[in-house]
């Protein structure tokens, strides 16, 4: 039976609802989202409902028709005249949208894909190897778990997430899940026909030979995409402070890039999309953002009020302004509002690199560069510790007001 179709009145239905205890006995089960839709369900469970007023602004300014995200082209960056060319771009993009993808960026397409797989293959395995995974301690380097905020939101998003922080001392391979270690590999091997087997083995020795090993381990295919972005993201930082009018070198300087974290997100397909949402409207905690994104699509920034897709570009980046980096750029760069719409269509699989600076240093200040500042141009925000806002984002709803509103004077 469709519970929505029940004829219980809503005071019983309210008498007999209790969210918390939901919410516990969901994240109890530690399979996330993945669980409910390998368990076939119709309905979606009401931790996940939207408010209808929320329903509603979902379907309204959305679909821009002809309104695209800017795309930055960054072959021949190595010629001077060409470099001003890419830091224009970079500049106008970043004050008006605070949105932008890349292409040519150096990254081989073979890297992005090892790391899309990675992520599906961890999503897609024996549950149990999951739930050794799953935690709720911020300290914890690399976790699992479904929506950071599942206790203090108003709705729970859907979808799960693998977050791996990696400090300045580097990441350690050992920490990943070893999706395709040999223990893993002999209990799929087990479970499969000798049919598919053979078909499996004959596909994957066409793949090598055209394209290479994309049977790379999760932890290997992780390691290589987290060398690629982390150079991408100082080539990135150096065209910011360009487009600030800072030497190439400042903000780098300062520290950031030296801390980063990866957060790795499968969206299933959901039975009921537009009751819920895959990611509440929110700007990001860190300098600065570059998000990997399979073809599927659900990415969503505001631009002037209204919704624009992000439409996927094989073998592109997004790129997206911080919070931080607003701040430091006193309000010229701006770190706006995106969101990922839920679909009947998946899994959608991202991974968002985070750049930021050491979160956990308490003596770290972040504010508006000095240099950037004036009469004429006074600071828009206070200088706060970034382990302050860490705290502050941490503790409330992803949907929440932006955490910048605190801080501004």
């Amino acid at each position: 039976m469709n519970s929505r179709g029940a004829g219980e009145s809503s005071a019983m239905s309210v008498a007999k609802y209790d969210r918390a205890e939901e919410l516990k006995a969901f994240d109890d089960t530690k399979e996330g989202v993945k669980g409910l839709v390998d368990a076939g369900v119709v309905n979606i469970p009401k931790i996940f409902l939207r408010p209808p007023d929320e329903i509603a602004e979902k379907q309204q300014n959305c679909h821009r028709n002809g309104v695209k995200v800017p795309v930055v082209d960054m072959s021949g960056i190595e010629r001077d005249d060409r470099r001003r060319e890419i830091v224009e771009k970079v500049r106008i993009a970043s004050e008006t949208w605070g949105f932008f993808q890349v292409v040519n960026h150096g990254i081989p397409l073979i890297v992005l894909e090892q790391m899309i797989d990675g992520i599906r293959v961890f999503n897609e395995q024996d549950p149990e190897v999951r739930k050794e995974f799953y935690s709720r301690d911020r300290m914890r380097r690399v976790k699992f778990n479904c929506n950071y905020d599942l206790f203090h939101s108003r709705s729970a998003n859907w979808r799960d997430t693998l977050t791996i922080t990696i400090s300045s001392d580097g990441l350690d391979p050992q920490e990943l899940p070893a999706v395709c270690s040999k223990k893993c590999k002999e209990k799929r091997r087990n479970k499969e026909k000798e049919k598919l087997r053979f078909e499996r083995f004959v596909k994957k020795s066409y793949r090598n030979k055209c394209r290479g090993n994309l049977r790379t381990e999760k932890k290997e295919a992780t390691t290589e995409y987290k060398k690629h972005v982390t150079e991408l993201g100082f080539v990135l930082l150096e065209l910011l402070s360009e487009a600030l009018g800072l030497k190439a070198d400042h903000l780098r300087s300062m520290g950031f890039g030296k801390d980063s974290t990866m957060v790795c997100h499968y969206y299933p397909p959901c039975p009921e999309p537009e009751l819920t949402m895959g990611a509440s409207k929110h700007t990001d905690p860190a300098c600065l953002t570059i998000l990997l994104q399979d073809q599927i699509g659900g990415l969503q920034v505001l631009h002037q009020n209204q919704w624009a897709d992000v439409h996927p570009i094989l073998g592109s980046l997004v790129i997206n302004i911080g919070d931080f980096l607003q701040v430091m750029s006193n309000g010229k760069l701006k770190s706006v509002y995106h969101r990922v719409v839920s679909s009947h269509v998946g899994p959608r699989i991202s991974t968002a690199f985070f750049i930021s600076g050491t979160s956990t240093d308490s003596t770290r200040f972040c504010g508006p560069l000095k240099e950037l500042i004036s009469e004429e141009n006074p600071p828009v925000y206070r200088e706060f510790r970034v382990a302050e806002y860490i705290e502050k984002f941490m503790s409330e709803a992803l949907d929440d007001c932006s955490c910048l509103d605190y801080f501004k004077l």
